[in-house]
């Protein structure tokens, strides 16, 4: 696979993350249910995490805290581009 066909790969994997957290109210026990993973390339949560696409609301344990796309995340689901 040609790293322009891997990039696509991950970049429509993020796309398709974003889409379902933005579907509807989530958690992160249910991101970690429907998007472990056990490839260290491959870390969707953490990049979108890392990348201000999606953050982790309050709640008493960890499991609860809703999860939600940033307007960042928004934006690039919207296929906008966002400003550096």
């Amino acid at each position: 696979m040609s790293r322009s066909s891997t990039h696509d790969c991950i970049e429509r994997l993020m796309l398709e993350f974003l889409g379902w957290i933005g579907s509807k109210p989530r958690t992160y026990r249910d991101a970690m249910d429907a998007w472990k993973s056990s490839c260290p390339r491959h870390p969707v949560f953490e990049d979108a995490l890392a990348g201000g696409l999606i953050e982790i609301g309050d709640a008493e344990h960890i499991d609860d805290r809703p999860v939600s796309l940033t307007s960042s995340g928004t934006v690039l689901l919207s296929g906008q581009t966002m400003a550096r």
